[in-house]
């Protein structure tokens, strides 16, 4: 639902199951000491200043989500005086949604929210002038979002939902000023749609028994066979948009190469056109104008790297880095071009939202994403390059703190969800918190990770726990190797797939680390496949393939081999387990069970809960919490600084299970 293109087939990234989500003191003498000059967690996890900033399609208004009271609402503000900003939204629980877009009636706009975490996005627009909000899908019970809209009906959008059939996704022709729905296409097979600027529906896909991606056109009422797509290239094609005539389709294509590129494909010939490439990395994200024509297409190496696809590109990007340093994404425009809204992301300081004049060629700063950054020393975000045991190459990205100046340091290993997502450069706040507190702080793309090849993503087939998790002790002995870590002070961070790893560690090389953070990790890979949401049910032989087929006996014993929960023998050393009991990707019962495996063999382990969070910590009271826990938990096993707890417990949902003892500062 957060895609750059709404309307996309989805054949990959985020719309395979991924498991990632990011990772959006106590102190006493046994936590460290607080430095006078330690800067407040908050600054680091509090929600940003601005989000998602927008242009309105005639160009006269900016939308963007900002707190309310502490909780994102979305915002509306004439581009001719921002002081005039208004919310339009008055949401008091619960972040909404970042993603939204404008209706073309220039008066609507389109948003969405869940419950406590259950991913249940419903949508509704609002009338920026009456503050009006209208449901435009059921309230309970469903996920939703956006498929198609277009200028030639500026009071209707395409909206896709659950309501009928859990698994499946049927779509809906919806009045976003009435809310009136009228079903369009009822689903009972496919994954995802390809629709065009007249609301038809052109493509449609589903995934074959051996993972493979099979896609049909629409004719005369009926499907026909259109494509395939191996399971070897799910992660690298997209299928992406068509023309405004209807007659070329755009696509992300990894078929018959190995790193990804961006085509446009003649409907009626079949033949296709290279529109852009980069020799190092897939291309992961294109760009289009309003009128559906290709501007640019971006690939992601260490940093981002754009590929003008019309020349005005080239113009604009020139523009642009005159105006200032950082990686660039191109967030939105206006109908006629002549403005678009920009995106700054930066490592040492806080992003930028810019808006770019094309007709006077001017760059002109409308917000700072993080005001509470001003004057806090930031770390550099350093890519680096580390060698795989079998001769990968593993992407990451290093912050050393200032006391790395003087000698070894203890070091966080930090690694993200999905498997099949990636980090990217910028400001990553768990870097700079720990960091800060006087870690060393790594992350890997380890193999699996999108972006670097299909080659790097199957080389993670059935190597869940197995080389994939090499990557990662290869990525220690790098950091040891390098003189940046002390062996005896290393620690594991990880969330979703990241806690599986973090789980990983803890059962089959314990002797690496000195302690472990789980959030929401999977315990036990039959038992988390055996509870998957009812709509990733399609996507499930992707996982049988790739993973471990839990239908047969040796796919079974495979899995169960590679599960932490089968190894809790090895577990030593101490453990913090985080989970969100709203969670539907990774159930409370994967952490639940290895919190009582722990407990039956006297490992120390400290477990704590948040009864309205799903799978990531939205409210920004339970993110201050988890890592004011995890802050002392760290410096009591590394020695890094902590910074007292204060009030960041306050509205927090926080419930401490078992072991509140072994954390400074805690009770049972």
């Amino acid at each position: 639902m957060h895609a750059p293109i709404d309307r996309r087939l989805l054949l990959s990234r985020a719309a395979r199951l991924g498991l990632c989500l990011p990772f959006i003191n106590l102190g006493d003498a046994a936590a460290g000491a607080q430095a006078p000059d330690l800067v407040a967690r908050r600054v680091f996890f509090d929600n940003p200043d601005y989000l998602n900033v927008r242009l309105s399609p005639d160009g006269t208004h900016l939308s963007y989500i900002a707190p309310v009271d502490g909780v994102n609402n979305l915002w509306v503000a004439p581009i001719a005086d921002l002081t005039a900003a208004r919310p339009v939204t008055r949401a008091t629980d619960r972040n909404i949604s970042t993603y939204h877009r404008w209706g073309y009636t220039n008066r609507y706009l389109v948003f969405f929210r869940d419950h406590d975490g259950d991913e249940n996005w419903r949508a509704a627009s609002v009338d920026i002038v009456s503050g009006a909000i209208v449901p435009l899908t059921p309230e309970e019970g469903v996920s939703s979002s956006v498929q198609e809209a277009d200028r030639k009906f500026p009071e209707e959008m395409l909206l896709r939902h659950n309501q009928r059939d859990k698994r499946y996704f049927d779509l809906f022709r919806v009045n976003i000023v009435t809310g009136k729905s009228e079903l369009v296409y009822e689903n009972s097979q496919y994954i995802g749609f390809v629709t065009d600027s007249a609301f038809q529906l052109r493509l449609a896909a589903r995934i074959a028994a051996d993972g493979t991606t099979e896609v049909f056109e629409r004719k005369d009422g009926d499907w026909v066979a259109f494509a395939t797509v191996p399971i070897a290239d799910s992660d690298t094609t997209d299928l992406l948009d068509f023309s405004a005539d209807g007659k070329t389709l755009y696509l992300i294509d990894s078929r018959g190469r190995d790193k990804a590129a961006f085509f446009a494909l003649d409907m009626a010939t079949h033949e296709t056109t290279l529109l852009a490439a980069d020799d190092d990395a897939d291309i992961s994200r294109a760009i289009f104008d309003e009128n559906r024509r290709p501007l640019a297409a971006m690939a992601m190496t260490d940093r981002a790297r754009w590929h003008a696809v019309d020349p005005s590109v080239t113009r604009d990007l020139a523009d642009l880095t005159r105006h200032g340093g950082g990686d660039i994404t191109f967030v939105s425009n206006s109908d006629d071009l002549r403005f678009g809204t920009i995106y700054y992301e930066r490592d040492t300081e806080s992003g930028e939202y810019a808006l770019l004049d094309r007709q006077t060629r001017d760059v002109h700063k409308l917000f700072i994403q993080r005001k509470s950054l001003g004057g806090v020393a930031l770390h550099k975000l350093e890519p680096v390059a580390i060698p795989s045991r079998d001769g990968l190459r593993l992407n990451g990205y290093l912050t050393r703190p200032v006391e790395a100046e003087a000698g070894r340091v203890p070091l966080v290993l930090v690694i993200h969800g999905g498997p099949y997502m990636r980090d990217n450069w910028g400001f990553m706040s768990v870097h700079q918190w720990l960091a800060s507190r006087g870690y060393a702080v790594l992350s890997v793309n380890y193999r699996g990770s999108t972006g670097f090849g299909k080659a790097f993503v199957t080389a993670a087939d059935h190597e869940w726990g197995g080389k994939m998790h090499d990557d990662l002790i290869d990525a220690v002995d790098w950091a040891v190797a390098q003189g940046i870590a002390d062996p005896k002070r290393v620690g594991f961070f990880g969330g979703s797939y990241g806690g599986y790893s973090a789980l990983m560690a803890a059962t089959k090389t314990p002797e690496v680390f000195a302690c472990i953070v789980d959030l929401f990790g999977i315990s036990n890979l039959v038992t988390f496949m055996a509870s998957i949401p009812p709509y990733w049910g399609p996507w499930i032989s992707i996982w049988k393939n790739r993973l471990g087929d839990p239908g047969t006996e040796a796919g079974r014993a495979f899995l169960v081999d590679r599960s932490p929960l089968t190894h809790i023998e090895r577990a030593t050393k101490p453990i913090l387990i985080a989970q969100g009991m709203r969670d539907v990707r990774v159930v409370a019962a994967e952490s639940e069970q290895m919190v009582a495996a722990l407990k039956s063999r006297n490992v120390p382990v400290t477990y704590i809960t948040f009864i309205d969070e799903g799978h990531g910590f939205v409210r920004p009271e339970n993110r201050l919490a988890c890592y004011g826990v995890t802050e002392a938990f760290l410096a009591k096993h590394l020695g890094g600084r902590c910074q007292p707890i204060g009030n960041d417990f306050a509205g927090s949902s926080l419930k401490i299970e078992v072991g509140g003892e072994l954390v400074p500062g805690l009770r049972g």
